[in-house]
């Protein structure tokens, strides 16, 4: 784990972006996990089904001043209840709207401090991502030591990390998703969301390493050998345990024979072979060097020191 933290710095420190403060198939399993948690976390799923009566908007008819006048009369738990029901119904954005009417309306009861994290819940659900973020911080502000505080972190996170998917060419979403899903687990060691957010800070490391490839591969195919070598070696030594590390020696591979830099291409098809010689990336780098009568079973003494660092040092790449 700690490695991972250290190498997240590193990349905040490599793109000049420090760190920072606190959607697609990335974003499905974020949600699926706090819907577990939202339902717990409220205590209400059993009082909800004991409820009767439609959503609170079909309740009171005659305009916004009417429903609101409705909305009045009612108690804090009632108002709560319909907000459930909302959800429950596929209703995010009435369902948030709901839950923000208990905290407005009686904002020292604790159907308001559990109103809230719903609403940040219900707006994560319904892509409002910063209204969500904005509920769940200010749920941190004011109860920092509520049993649910790791939950609200954890919703913070995931209004970064569930915008993540493969198009996108922000790599500052990356960035922010890593430093918040950090925080989960740094203050909150042992909390339940700890193993989502272990899991879901490797997959946005690995995002990041494919935005690295992706640049490089764009400078490769357009000649600029220099500028591709020096996004594939961030792959190799920051990402080293990504699913993108085989593909980053293979591509220096091609970058070193096209600058005719003969030592340092023989040197990374023998690191691409020691660590990864069962994959398609070694099998065609293979066929690369030896082509250029050149071995992969050894480095080459005259290659760039960080690549007979890393051959000489075994950092367990693919292991």
């Amino acid at each position: 784990m700690s490695n991972n933290w250290l190498k997240a710095l590193s990349v905040f420190a490599l793109l000049s972006l420090g760190a920072c403060g606190g959607g697609g198939s990335l974003g499905n399993s974020g949600n699926s996990s706090a819907g577990g948690s939202a339902g717990s976390g409220s205590s209400a799923g059993g009082s909800s089904g004991n409820s009767s009566g439609g959503s609170s908007a079909g309740i009171f008819g005659g305009g916004q001043a009417a429903e609101e006048a409705g909305i009045e009369a009612m108690t804090a738990e009632e108002i709560f209840l319909s907000a459930e029901r909302e959800l429950a119904d596929g209703d995010e954005e009435e369902a948030a709207r709901l839950f923000g009417e208990v905290e407005r309306l009686y904002p020292f009861s604790d159907f308001a401090r559990r109103a809230l994290l719903m609403s940040a819940f219900a707006n994560q659900l319904d892509g409002n991502y910063e209204a969500s973020r904005s509920d769940a911080g200010r749920f941190l502000d004011l109860y920092p030591a509520d049993q649910d505080a790791d939950y609200a972190q954890y919703i913070i996170a995931l209004s970064y990390y569930d915008q993540i998917d493969e198009s996108s060419r922000d790599s500052q979403l990356i960035l922010n998703a890593l430093q918040e899903l950090r925080v989960v687990v740094e203050r909150y060691p042992g909390s339940e969301y700890e193993t989502s957010a272990l899991l879901k800070f490797d997959l946005a490391i690995d995002q990041l390493a494919g935005k690295e490839m992706e640049v490089g591969r764009y400078y490769l195919r357009r000649g600029h050998f220099g500028a591709a070598i020096n996004r594939f070696r961030v792959v190799v030594e920051d990402f080293e345990t990504t699913t993108h590390t085989p593909e980053a020696l293979y591509r220096l591979v091609e970058a070193y024979l096209s600058l005719g830099l003969e030592a340092d291409a023989q040197t990374a098809g023998a690191i691409l072979g020691h660590n990864f010689q069962a994959t398609d990336w070694f099998n065609d780098a293979h066929v690369l060097l030896t082509g250029r009568g050149l071995t992969t079973e050894e480095a080459d003494p005259r290659a760039n020191r960080w690549l007979r660092r890393i051959w000489r040092d075994g950092l367990g790449l693919g292991r």
